[in-house]
């Protein structure tokens, strides 16, 4: 077997791979995005690993052998699923690998929001604190978690690991479900505008559709609390990021906690990259999912699901 990595820097050099090298003669590319140069390189391949990179017609169309690609991810998007299964090629996910990390991420940056962190540890920094002739300093009001409404978009692994820290802080936790599907009784199901107008805090955990596409848009933010805050761990475009910017600037919801954007890396024309005070926004390089355990199980669940494959069995299909 053939198996060819065209993103193995996606999951990070530290984090080791050699246990493919058990399945099959792998081939290793550090971070493929042009497409000529992916063809290229997959031409001859039984099996692709990929996270981000296109694998549709485009790109799959000269790779005849292909049977197998696995996503070095939870997300598929990348993958045209209907041209896949069209040519009988599978497409695998890993699945869970990176709950627990997401989920701490979340309250991470909640908590640093909302007990204003920033604006504190610049306080020390500064030599204010040292020049002051008090004990304390708490001009920047802050508020304790317990009582709080906690709101959560996708009440998956994710959201649910997120409900049960939230609850931990004491917070009400509900949730709405974008499909109406959810099958979740542990927490009370609501619909959008009551979501919107009682959450202190809105956390975002779906994936990525047509009908989550701008969930977040100008409309939703001012059905907002202007004491809320909003946390997107989920996909970029769940939120309408020009609405978003507006919305902070006018002060329409407290501030803003975004993992993931609409365009990754950042680009230099998005708007939220003029709001440089973090007590109104905190940005993260799409880091939620990358501890090091989480990369470790990444890599892990990719052997799983490759060798399960070559034993004949079916392992996190996506397109059955």
């Amino acid at each position: 077997m053939k198996i060819v990595a065209i993103e193995r820097n996606s999951v990070g050099i530290d984090i080791p791979v050699e246990c493919w090298n058990e399945l099959g003669e792998v081939t290793l590319y550090e971070n493929l995005t042009d497409i000529e140069a992916i063809k290229e390189a997959i031409k001859d391949a039984d099996i692709v690993i990929a996270n981000k990179s296109p694998m549709n017609e485009s790109t799959l169309k000269d790779a005849p052998n292909v049977k197998l690609i696995c996503q070095l991810a939870t997300g598929f998007d990348n993958c045209d699923l209907a041209y896949c299964s069209s040519r009988g090629i599978k497409v695998a996910n890993v699945r869970n690998y990176s709950t627990d990390m997401v989920a701490q991420h979340t309250l991470t940056l909640a908590l640093a929001l909302s007990q204003k962190l920033s604006y504190y540890d610049h306080y020390v920094k500064s030599g204010a604190y040292s020049a002051q002739n008090k004990f304390t300093h708490f001009e920047q009001t802050f508020f304790e978690l317990t009582g709080k409404t906690w709101g959560i978009v996708g009440m998956g692994n994710i959201g649910k690991k997120v409900a049960k820290l939230a609850s931990a802080f004491g917070c009400k936790v509900i949730f709405h479900s974008i499909t109406g599907k959810s099958t979740c009784t542990e927490y009370p199901q609501v619909d959008k505008e009551t979501l919107l107008k009682e959450s202190d805090f809105l956390s975002l955990h779906c994936p990525l559709s047509d009908l989550s596409r701008n969930f977040i848009d100008a409309e939703a933010l001012k059905m907002m609390k202007k004491s809320a805050f909003l946390i997107n761990v989920a996909r970029g475009p769940v939120v309408n990021t020009q609405d978003l910017y507006d919305a902070l600037v006018a002060g329409e919801i407290q501030a803003a906690g975004l993992d993931v954007l609409e365009k990754e890396p950042m680009t230099l024309d998005n708007p939220l990259g003029k709001l440089q005070d973090s007590k109104q926004i905190i940005i993260t390089p799409h880091v939620a999912w990358a501890s090091v355990e989480a990369r470790t199980r990444c890599v892990e669940g990719v052997y799983l699901n490759i060798k399960a494959f070559l034993n004949g069995e079916e392992r996190s299909i996506v397109n059955k």
